[in-house]
């Protein structure tokens, strides 16, 4: 486990401001109705286990403030859905509505020296306070300067309300931050070939579960709290793992026949079970949800929440093969191959197969026949009537960080982290992304599920199962 300790530095001299980047025409926004996921997520907003986005941008240097305010400012006015706030709201409206903010209401980015503890707590307030939505922008930058011995360098941590925006809109926001500050291209790199799925790899709709399977409601994880009263909020921790090797693809093939964000997957489900056996919890299906985003990384990215929520379900056989993986010491390779084979047969037909975000109940749900108020009492309702039947875990993958964020004078990002909200019943998630060979993971629990302690323990498992996936060359 390689938790984060490193960042900043002696401030270096000021260079003469950067050219200016080019800039892309932005149509002036307009007062718009929430989508569906924007409208489902301000319903079920609760203060115990705010919804927040949390991102961290590491560089090697140290930032000049004035500079980066005023980039991040004029990136907000390049991004106009960043800068958007919700209308004033009475129960008896039809919608809610998003109007453009114009300029920030409260200032939103502020600059902390390298003192102790310092990262710690504006971690620990990303997690626990949300960005108003009716003051635009829903979004708040913090400056963290890291000075550990010779180790220095800046941190940039970047908190959203998710009802505004996800991961990806905030990547592409301090992408076009790092372009206005260091004046460099910070395009995204080309998407990776996809290998198309075989057609016989899509028979079954969906990679649907057999329907015995799919009434049973998922696996929960098992609470481990050492005894102490379940707190509110959630924890969190962040590390640095290798990349699992895959095999070589077949002749002529592009690719090897699963994918990192497979192995993730299996990893997942063998931490669940593992963890879950090891608590005396009965065996059961582990339903891992997996966002799929397919919006283009460049400048005119569309902001907001663009992800298609999919289940990825493990059913009897993959527990057969998980309770043989875990029988021996390494795990038995044979049985992880076959996990391995069926998680990427499922999810080549999962991410070809368009959906609807939140599916027919979330269109009848945010339908604007009823008032606001009446919808949210009716969501929530449906919400807690669901909730043995949401899903054990989610894992969200962006893969290979698409931008470089080169900061100029600060240099480019040595590590990213993001981390997606993790509330009650599911009460667990994980992000990762991957840069320069590694891959960094965040694991975010509720404190309600897992205490402290508990959550490094579960991450000890998740680094284990993902070594077990990795090809060895037998």
């Amino acid at each position: 486990m390689t938790p984060i300790t490193r960042m900043p530095s002696e401030a270096p001299e000021t260079p003469p401001h950067p050219p200016r980047a080019p800039r892309t025409a932005v149509p002036p926004p307009r007062p718009a109705p929430f989508s569906l996921v924007d409208e489902i997520a301000r319903h079920c907003a609760q203060e115990t286990e705010p919804e927040t986005v949390h991102v961290e941008v590491h560089l090697p240097e140290r930032v000049d403030h004035p500079r980066l305010r005023a980039a991040f400012g004029r990136a907000l006015a390049r991004h106009p859905r960043a800068l958007l706030r919700q209308a004033p709201v009475r129960w008896w409206h039809r919608r809610y509505v998003w109007e453009p903010a114009g300029a920030p209401d409260p200032a939103p980015v502020s600059f902390s020296g390298p003192d102790p503890g310092t990262l710690h707590r504006a971690r620990e307030r990303a997690l626990a306070e949300c960005p108003p939505l009716d003051a635009g922008p829903p979004v708040r930058l913090a400056v963290i300067e890291r000075a550990t011995g010779t180790d220095t360098g800046t941190v940039l941590l970047l908190t959203a309300h998710h009802t505004a925006l996800d991961a990806p809109s905030c990547l592409r926001l301090l992408a076009t931050t790092a372009e206005l500050y260091g004046g460099a291209a910070n395009s995204p790199a080309p998407a990776p070939l996809r290998v198309p799925a075989p057609a016989a790899r899509r028979t079954r709709r969906s990679g649907a579960a057999p329907l015995s399977t799919a009434l049973r409601p998922p696996a929960r994880i098992a609470a481990d709290r050492a005894g102490t009263a379940p707190g509110n909020g959630n924890g969190m921790l962040l590390a640095e793992l290798p990349v699992p090797d895959r095999p070589p693809g077949a002749p002529g093939a592009a690719r090897s026949a699963h994918t990192v964000n497979d192995q993730l997957l299996v990893a997942a489900f063998l931490m669940v079970t593992r963890w879950n056996r090891l608590h005396g919890t009965p065996a059961a299906p582990v339903v891992l949800t997996m966002p799929v985003d397919d919006r283009p990384r460049g400048a005119g990215m569309p902001l907001g929440n663009g992800t298609r929520l999919v289940q990825v379900r493990f059913g009897p056989a993959d527990l057969r093969d998980a309770a043989s993986a875990a029988a021996s010491a390494p795990p038995d390779p044979a049985a992880v191959a076959r996990l391995l084979r069926r998680t990427a047969a499922r999810t080549r037909a999962l991410k070809a197969t368009p959906g609807r975000p939140l599916g027919l109940a979330g269109a009848v749900l945010t339908a604007p026949v009823l008032p606001v108020g009446v919808r949210a009492a009716v969501t929530r309702r449906a919400r807690a009537t669901a909730a043995p039947w949401t899903s054990t875990a989610l894992l969200s993958n962006i893969g290979r960080v698409p931008y470089p964020f080169d900061f100029g004078d600060a240099g480019r990002a040595t590590g990213v982290w993001f981390s997606a909200p993790a509330r009650m019943p599911r009460g667990l998630s994980l992000a990762t992304v991957s840069t320069g060979g590694r891959i960094q993971l965040s694991l975010r629990w509720s404190r309600a599920l897992l205490d402290d302690a508990a959550g490094a323990a579960l991450y000890a498992l998740f680094e284990e199962s993902l070594a077990a996936t990795s090809w060895s060359g037998a």
